[in-house]
């Protein structure tokens, strides 16, 4: 038998044409975690333990500055507790070929592909949080235009913060630059990449590695 929640969601989804990609997923296994581990220990450990349940937080930071690498591990931790998670990929950027490779596991995943259309992307997001039964929802506004996201009013956010408040989801949203967080919700900003040398010449340095910089802004 389906899951009740995920079938109430396919519906609405159905019926208000947003069911555009849908990947089978998990039944939702019930959790009491105040917190949902990322699975990046360094990141983990400054928020005490991981994103708060019931509150939206925000990874925001350039291209290339590990904002995938971490929504996958988070996607990967939250599938290895049983959970049920989901991504609305606004700009249809997402591969999932390289994030099983990263231990994401697809069949625990709600991936919905939206090509663009933010304001769909918006009411995807709001009805999957409105289903319940997922431990992680993440909505990736990355590759939107800045200046499209802004054009959101505040009430937008808040709106989605009270329909998660007091349950056992985290709400994630990713972008260029700050969007918005809920009162328990934290920002981790993450900074442009540091190329990582070894050698001395300009023709005999080794590119050793690339470090990525991180900090989490916690409400006030």
């Amino acid at each position: 038998m389906g899951h009740p929640a995920r079938a109430h969601l396919e519906s609405l989804l159905r019926t208000r044409k947003l069911d555009v990609t849908l990947t089978s997923a998990a039944p939702w296994r019930e959790r009491s975690f105040d917190a949902a581990a990322t699975g990046m220990a360094a990141i983990d450990e400054a928020l005490g333990g991981g994103l708060r349940r019931g509150h939206v937080s925000e990874i925001v930071g350039p291209r290339s500055s590990g904002r995938t690498t971490l929504v996958c591990s988070a996607l990967a931790e939250a599938a290895a507790r049983g959970e049920m998670t989901a991504l609305i990929d606004t700009s249809d950027r997402f591969d999932p070929g390289s994030a099983a490779e990263a231990g994401v596991d697809l069949s625990r995943l709600l991936w919905m592909r939206e090509r663009g259309d933010a304001a769909r992307a918006l009411k995807a997001t709001n009805l999957v949080l409105q289903a319940g039964g997922f431990g992680l929802v993440v909505f990736d506004l990355a590759d939107v235009p800045a200046r499209e996201v802004r054009q959101y009013p505040a009430t937008t956010w808040m709106r989605l913060a009270r329909v998660i408040e007091g349950t056992q989801t985290v709400a994630l949203l990713v972008g260029a630059e700050r969007i918005a967080r809920s009162p328990g919700g934290v920002t981790l900003a993450l900074g442009a990449p540091t190329p990582r040398w070894s050698g001395t010449g300009d023709r005999a340095r080794i590119l050793r590695g690339v470090d990525v910089q991180a900090r989490v802004v916690a409400a006030r």
